[in-house]
């Protein structure tokens, strides 16, 4: 049980309280900066990693749900998958690690264009299919951004 709970807290980060699924999605930009730094490729291996995260977060919230309830506020692993979606695709670049999170953290708290019916799916699908959704309609916006050189 340790394991899924250092999983779904990201590392204790969802023990923060207020505020913790943004610290999550803050961390996770930081460490998909530091860990692609140059020139923008895509590659596999991310698309691997926010899979793997997405499939063990479904695992870890299903596990935690015993513990805390359905979609306690301490599982942040959720927030990690969604802002690993928001980013794949996209130059590792300043500009877009930023927009992308204030793109996801919108989706993510209002939950317009269907995302709020996720959160009813049983267990640990419904803690991360919401996020996973938020993650793609904010990958959407930020295609569009970069393909119309906005900024």
């Amino acid at each position: 049980m340790i394991f899924h709970k250092i999983i779904s807290t990201t590392f204790g980060i969802g023990y923060i309280g207020k505020g913790a699924g943004t610290y999550a999605s803050i961390f996770t930009c930081l460490l998909w900066y530091f860990l692609q730094p140059g020139e923008y490729e895509p590659k596999l291996a991310p698309v691997l990693v926010t899979l793997l995260l997405t499939m063990q977060g479904v695992r870890s919230a299903n596990e935690v749900e015993v513990l805390w309830g359905k979609d306690h506020q301490r599982v942040v692993i959720d927030e990690v998958a969604g802002m690993c979606i928001t980013l794949l695709f996209v130059p590792v670049e300043i500009k877009y690690i930023i927009a992308g999170l204030v793109l996801f953290r919108f989706f993510d708290i209002l939950k317009p264009l269907g995302i709020r019916r996720l959160e009813k799916w049983p267990g640990g699908w419904g803690v991360m299919a919401d996020d996973v959704l938020a993650g793609i309609y904010a990958n959407i916006v930020l295609q569009i951004i970069i393909f119309f050189n906005i900024f």
